[in-house]
């Protein structure tokens, strides 16, 4: 049962995190379509990311009152008729509302999918089954802009979203058969308030990210509801400090590896957001290669993240959490920044090579992080731990790709306004560099540190 219930699970994954990443490449397609622009069309992709940072702080209250494999099932079936929506929109408004409405059902699908996993999962068997869960959200962003192309290209854009139909028939079916998970409730009241605060809180911050990195609307919208959403993340932190029971509560980042996780976690994926949104852009413009070029190569990653599933287990449990992450996440940052050595002359096997190890070293990291942050976390706790990592992980990618595009823009002042391959390679190291980074709180831990997770009890002191 280990491997059917995060396997069952890193299905509904895999078509959430899929369909984030497949629709970038079929914009032009739908846009001429519905007759709209491209440019106006991103506000779609807005939209969707909106819902999720709306929604997903409330995600482990509706676990907690109506049962994790309910609201589980429920988030499959919303997830498919928003599909079945965006499929039929016949203009930028009906598009983008869709796009929102399949937001809410993906906003429940992660972090009540991960919950379900802790609580059907010993501990000590945590970090096979992270590793199990972990492919999907690697493979998908690498998966995405091929399938998406291929699909786009050779049938439809509508066929994007017609085949999380199946998938999401299959899901439901499967993980009402044979997930096998006690249905614990508590009737805890929902923190209404502090809903609403974390709504303009985390939906401003990852709007103002989206439009600073993707102009879609004018950029000082972007800059305004940036700022409106750290000011109510303020306003949430001291309005969840006076409550009994807070939406979010900030008092299990008194755990030391929840918080440890959650901050190195955090810093990491920045490095890991920027790159599905920097490499394909390089390889195109900078390199001149096709759409279809370009995701063949950057493919390879997805390789890399299944392979890793195999060893994953093993090495947490000879070395230990602390040094496997802080190891993996550093050179995980470097092979990123590496990725900016890159020009039109390296050969395609040694850009592969790089791509995949990194692939490697990402799953490697990310099982071990998912695992290591509830190490310290009770049965209780842990729909309330889901949704802040849900959160953070959301937050974190939208800021790496701010980040990335914010280097692009600074860099291209400095070359005429033109852009060219050095904005990319200056974009990658800096990123990669800010990845790396993250690796460093690993290493302050003590060596056992969430040993009776990864199996590494009594060695650390051999």
């Amino acid at each position: 049962m280990i491997r059917v219930t995060p396997l069952i699970l890193a299905v509904a994954l895999f078509m959430e995190q899929m369909d984030s990443t497949v629709i970038a490449t079929s914009l032009p397609a739908i846009a001429a379509d519905i007759g709209s622009e491209p440019i106006a069309l991103k506000l779609a992709l807005t939209a969707y990311f909106v819902a999720l940072a709306i929604f997903i702080p409330i995600s482990g209250w509706m676990a907690d009152r109506f049962g994790a494999k309910n609201i589980f099932r429920l988030a499959i079936f919303v997830f498919m008729l928003g599909s079945l929506a965006c499929s039929f929109a016949n203009s930028l408004e009906t598009f983008v509302a869709s796009r929102f409405f399949q937001g809410i059902g993906s906003s429940m699908m992660t972090p009540v999918g991960r919950l379900l996993l802790v609580r059907s999962t010993p501990r000590n068997e945590l970090v096979s089954a992270m590793a199990w869960l972990t492919v999907p959200a690697l493979i998908a962003p690498v998966t995405g802009p091929l399938i998406g192309g291929f699909l786009t290209t050779y049938l439809s854009w509508h066929w994007i979203f017609w085949i999380n139909i199946p998938i999401g028939i299959a899901g439901i079916i499967f993980s009402g058969i044979y997930l096998k998970v006690p249905d614990e409730r508590t009737p805890r009241p929902i923190d209404l308030v502090g809903f609403l605060i974390a709504a303009v809180a985390f939906s401003g911050t990852v709007f103002g990210l989206s439009v600073i990195s993707l102009p879609a609307v004018p950029i000082t919208y972007g800059y305004l509801t940036l700022a409106i959403g750290l000011v109510a993340t303020a306003l949430y932190v001291l309005h969840a400090r006076r409550v009994t029971y807070p939406l979010l509560d900030p008092k299990l980042l008194r755990h030391k590896l929840f918080r440890s996780s959650i901050t190195g976690g955090s810093v990491f994926r920045i490095g890991v957001g920027a790159v599905p949104f920097l490499l394909p852009l390089m390889l195109q413009l900078g390199f001149g290669m096709t759409p279809f070029e370009s995701g063949a190569i950057t493919f390879v990653s997805a390789l890399g993240a299944m392979g890793s599933k195999f060893i994953a287990e093993r090495v947490y449990a000879r070395w230990g959490f602390p040094r496997v992450l802080g190891v993996s996440a550093v050179l995980g940052g470097l092979l990123i920044g590496a990725q900016g050595l890159f020009t039109a002359e390296t050969a395609a096997a040694v850009m592969m090579g790089v791509i995949v190890f990194g692939g490697v070293l990402r799953s490697i990291f990310f099982t071990g992080s998912n695992a290591l942050g509830y190490a310290d976390i009770s049965d209780e706790e842990a729909s309330q731990a889901t949704a802040i990592v849900a959160v953070s992980q959301q937050l974190s990618v939208a800021f790496g790709v701010a980040v990335a595009g914010a280097v692009i823009e600074i860099t291209r002042h400095f070359t005429g306004g033109e852009l060219t391959l050095i904005n990319f390679q200056i974009a990658f190291f800096a990123v990669g560099a800010l990845s790396a980074l993250g690796g460093l709180v690993y290493f302050t831990l003590p060596a056992n540190a969430g040993s009776d997770v990864s199996g590494h009890k009594g060695r650390a002191k051999g």
